[in-house]
């Protein structure tokens, strides 16, 4: 990764964005870079609650056999197999057997919604998330995320708009929590026309953001975009301003 991209947006989140957590990035490597593996899980576990210990800089490392979750191997590309009878378990459940998460109307919408899923397949051993400020140059970041509320979510999203015409810069997929984060992103990496990912609707993974919170996801040629933008986008104007004011109070205190 470029430092001097590093640099730069670090210096305008500070200036435009004060007081306001820094994103996380997420890279797949072979090798362990010094990196602690997320502790092993004896059931299930969601990625999320050890995403809290990144956002407050402690960089992780997960492989296949160091996610709790069936479906967070599925989504980040470790293994492509769906638990058995999973069209009951995303909706209705099997009376006796199992209680359906009810997120959809029946198992014949979440056969269609299959469909529509392209497996993504981990390109390397190993997904590091770092904290912003822990990224070295030798780490090449996929996406950048933000866990953020509603002003700082309006700023990203703004942003992501500034240099298109498109209406659809920002997309809000059905999705698991880690899906929202990694299996989107991922896939839009890989067009030609990445978008950003708003996310963290999935009712399971809620628990593990604070209530206020959602997500909004980055792929890495998006996001040099917008840092490329700032300084003559919005950000500088009495518009933002006003916001910016309001997000200087609701900063914490310096410890």
């Amino acid at each position: 990764m470029d430092a001097s991209i590093r640099n730069r947006f670090q210096e305008a989140w500070s200036e435009y964005f004060p007081g306001a957590d820094l994103p996380i990035a997420f890279y797949y490597t072979d090798h362990e870079d010094g990196v602690p593996l997320a502790p092993a899980s004896s059931g299930w576990r969601c990625m999320l609650a050890d995403l809290s210990k990144v956002a407050k800089g402690d960089s992780i490392r997960f492989d296949v056999d160091h996610l709790g979750c069936e479906g967070a191997k599925r989504y980040l590309g470790f293994r492509h197999e769906l638990r058995p009878n999973f069209e009951f378990f995303l909706s209705c459940g099997i009376p006796g057997e199992m209680e359906g998460e009810r997120y959809k109307k029946s198992p014949d919408l979440v056969r269609e919604l299959l469909k529509q899923q392209t497996p993504y397949e981990a390109p390397c051993k190993y997904i590091v998330f770092k904290r912003w400020d822990s990224l070295e140059e030798a780490d090449q970041p996929m996406a950048v995320i933000f866990f953020a509320q509603p002003d700082v979510l309006s700023g990203l999203f703004t942003l992501a708009n500034f240099g298109s015409a498109d209406l659809h810069e920002v997309i809000t997929p059905f999705a698991s929590g880690c899906g929202s984060i990694v299996y989107f992103p991922c896939h839009e990496a890989a067009s030609a026309h990445p978008r950003a990912i708003l996310g963290m609707f999935d009712v399971s993974a809620r628990p593990f953001v604070p209530a206020t919170v959602l997500t909004f996801t980055v792929p890495w040629a998006k996001f040099v975009e917008m840092v490329d933008n700032v300084d003559e986008s919005f950000l500088i104007t009495r518009s933002w301003g006003n916001v910016r004011k309001r997000l200087m109070k609701e900063s914490p205190p310096p410890q």
